[in-house]
Parts: C-alpha cells; structure tokens; sequence
C-alpha cells in the first residue's frame, strides 16, 4: 500500500522537513506520520510499504530524508538506501527500527545513512534527531552508540568485528587529515573528487572508530597517528 498526500496546509510551504516513511506496518506508518506532522515542521510527502516502493517515491518525490525500517518484504532496505544515495544524494536516509544488531548498523552505515534510530525512541529525541539529520548532522540512538564503542564487540562466533582504534581506511585517513587541516566536508569532498555524502560517512566512520567527539579531538588524533604533522614549538 502506498499513500501520497499531504496537507493543504502544507502544500505551499518550502521551508518543512519533507519526508517519506517506509514501513511493512500500516499502523507504524500511520502513527510516525501523525507524530512528524503534529510537530509543525514537517510533512510526509509519501508511504511506501517496502523497500522497493521506497525507492521509486524517493526518486519522485526527492524528500529531504527518507526513514526505512529493516526487514521489510522484498528488497533489502540496505540496497534501497545505497541507490537512494546513488540517485537521490540530497535525500538523507535514517534507519527506524526495532534492530540493536551491530551488523545491522554497519549495513546501514555503508548505504549511506545519516542515521539509525530505534521505534522506542522518545517522541521529542525522535523529532531533535531527524532536525538533526536535515541539518547535516549523523545521529544515532543511545543503545546505538554503545553498540559501536571500540570496546563493545562480541566474542566467540566472530561474527562481529570489533572497531580498533588503528583500522582507519586510507580514504578515512585521507578525509581526517583535510578535516583536521581545516577544511569542511563540502571542500574535502571537492578535493577527493567524491560526493559530500560520502565524505561525512568517512568522517562518521572514523569519529566513531577513535571515539572523537569534536575538532580539536580530531586534530590531536591526527597527530598522534601521524596523519598530521607535529606543530613546531615556537
């Protein structure tokens, strides 16, 4: 089942976080709806009812973000997020969901998402991180983030892989060190030959591998690992 309707209220305004919502739960969809457009700064430009009909009214509508459950009929929502950051890259993706699973994570992290967050996540904390996300921002739920903790992989079956703080990437090094440098991403995208997207996936990459937190994290990190050269004493 699909749905595309908005609002009369809201037909004529620029300036709402544009959204569709893809959920295999009508009820699901019914209630983010009601909770986003109550909210005032948002309107749900379409539904779709699995990963395939997200993707198509994405590339019809090109919403602002764009929020996908897992595990729903069909294609894979992790595919359906790859091609929407292949077609759609002013579209940002945010994962709803009810999965904690850190390869779940990493799947959503490498098709491009902007953020994955969990259906029990408080009305108001929903609604600040999806303004977020908008703004440019990657964000995740609490539980989310101690899953992706360097010190949170799992033993035994191997299935996890934890993140080291010495397993950066070449590109995620390259990326650190123009953004240490002081470049923005937008700049450090332009210098790589790559997506502005696909910069800040680098940088949410590496953020999250050495537990940085902010810029002078970043420069400090940079460093210490060589990636920038010691300032000379004065």
């Amino acid at each position: 089942m699909i749905t595309t309707k908005m609002r009369p209220d809201q037909t004529e305004s620029s300036e709402r976080i544009r959204c569709v919502i893809a959920d295999d739960h009508e009820l699901v969809r019914y209630g983010v709806r009601r909770l986003l457009e109550d909210a005032g700064d948002f309107v749900v430009v379409a539904e779709a009812a699995d990963a395939a009909q997200a993707l198509k009214l994405t590339l019809q509508h090109r919403p602002d973000l764009v929020l996908l459950d897992i595990g729903m009929p069909g294609m894979s929502s992790f595919e359906a997020g790859r091609l929407i950051e292949e077609h759609s890259p002013g579209t940002r993706i945010v994962f709803l969901t009810m999965h904690e699973d850190k390869e779940y994570v990493w799947q959503a992290m490498r098709s491009g998402a902007s953020g994955y967050l969990l259906k029990d996540t408080p009305t108001e904390m929903l609604l600040s991180a999806l303004r977020e996300v908008r703004a440019g921002q990657h964000v995740w739920s609490p539980r989310i983030d101690a899953v992706l903790r360097p010190d949170a992989g799992t033993s035994g079956s191997g299935a996890h892989v934890t993140m080291r703080r010495s397993n950066l990437t070449a590109r995620e090094r390259e990326v650190m060190r123009l953004l240490a440098e002081g470049r923005t991403v937008r700049q450090a995208a332009s210098e790589l030959g790559v997506s502005v997207k696909t910069v800040e996936a680098h940088k949410f990459n590496l953020m999250r591998k050495l537990d940085i937190h902010n810029k002078a994290q970043l420069v400090t990190t940079a460093i210490q690992k060589k990636i920038l050269p010691a300032p000379i004493p004065t």
